[in-house]
């Protein structure tokens, strides 16, 4: 009997000795907390924000929508930081592990809060749809970025405040650092100001057909911190440093206005006058009178016999489109093609191809005999 009171005694002293100065009841009924507020935070979820979703439904802007679906993870933490707080006071801990609760508690709204933020910053960005115009589209993303990192360095900052680790000495001794990582990071820097030189600039967008000199030529996909991605006809990537972006000759074909046809014609030297004029005038005509091709004064426009070659007498055609598509440009002068040959054709001429005359005015009369070999009878 006293053994079996002993073991008793020995049960009620670990369940009142517990842990952290908490007994063993008080942290089942602190569990018993957490887990209710995680039920809660379901029916939270299901009742308050469903209402807040009907209000901002109302509403003819897009704005509150956007910011209350940003919200809607950070206000899904409501319920738990209140289960944590009230678990937490009902504990009942020593005060030196009551402080590091408190501090927890501490975090978890700091965390909260400049998540929220975070998340804000999204919805907030539409904002900034007037600067589109003067920055550029990139330009207000990189601002948007610049935002985000701002929240979240000053959400850390004070985060780190509350667990009693100063910022400001942690900064300065980071300067030194931040001294000799810049040393080593010049073209890092270097990049960083050529991409904002080529925002301000607007030499490109996302979504333009440039040619690099010496570098690349494609489509441009996106503008970064450091590097543009440019993805190649052949869809192969290629992340080009901002500094040859911006030092190097930029061709930006999406910027067009016409396209250009340049052509050197041949036809054959037993061309006669009145042929050459036909073929001359009857592509010219073909080219004014079609509205696929632009026409001056805008541009200027050019069929002329131009030179004698080796082997031709060379017409210049000389043109633009006024599409600046691709595939409609390769359709436009397949076309042109087909009536060239037409006009070369039926002026009773055609075209040219390289070729070379021998003339042989007399035989030399000291040429050496030629040797005959004898017969074998």
């Amino acid at each position: 009997m006293d053994r079996q009171e002993d073991l008793w005694n020995i049960v009620i002293d670990v369940w009142n000795r517990g842990f952290l100065g908490a007994t063993v009841g008080q942290i089942l009924t602190a569990l018993g907390i957490f887990v209710l507020s995680l039920l809660l935070r379901r029916l939270f979820s299901k009742f308050v924000i469903a209402s807040l979703r009907g209000l901002v439904k109302r509403s003819k802007t897009e704005v509150d929508d956007k910011i209350l679906e940003a919200l809607d993870p950070p206000l899904r933490l409501v319920p738990v930081i209140i289960g944590v707080y009230f678990a937490l006071d009902f504990l009942e801990m020593d005060p030196q592990y009551w402080e590091i609760a408190v501090q927890l508690e501490r975090s978890l709204i700091a965390y909260a809060i400049f998540w929220g933020l975070y998340r804000m910053i999204g919805p907030f960005s539409y904002a900034f749809d007037r600067l589109h115009d003067a920055l550029g589209v990139v330009m207000v993303e990189w601002l948007v970025k610049a935002l985000k990192f701002i929240i979240f360095f000053v959400g850390a900052a004070a985060i780190l405040e509350i667990w009693g680790i100063e910022v400001g000495p942690l900064l300065a001794g980071l300067g030194l650092f931040g001294v000799a990582v810049a040393l080593g990071a010049q073209d890092l820097f270097k990049n960083l100001i050529a991409g904002v030189l080529i925002l301000v600039e607007k030499r490109f967008h996302k979504g333009d057909w440039v040619l690099v000199d010496g570098v690349v030529e494609g489509t441009v996909d996106s503008i970064g911190f450091r590097s543009t991605f440019v993805r190649r006809f052949d869809k192969a990537p290629v992340y080009v440093p901002n500094s040859k972006m911006s030092d190097n000759a930029v061709t930006n074909f999406t910027r067009m206005t016409h396209r250009r046809i340049y052509w050197k014609i041949g036809v054959e030297y037993g061309t006669t006058i009145e042929q050459l004029r036909e073929v001359r005038d009857s592509i010219e005509a073909y080219i004014l009178g079609n509205d696929d091709f632009a026409h001056p004064p805008d541009v200027s426009t050019f069929v002329r016999i131009d030179s004698f070659n080796d082997s031709s007498i060379d017409i210049m055609l000389y043109c633009f489109t006024k599409t600046v598509r691709w595939g409609e440009w390769l359709e436009i002068k397949e076309q042109l093609a087909y009536r060239v040959k037409e006009i070369v054709e039926g002026a009773g001429t055609g075209f040219a191809f390289p070729s070379q005359s021998i003339y042989v005015e007399s035989i030399p009369s000291d040429r050496p005999e030629v040797f005959v070999p004898p017969s074998k009878d």
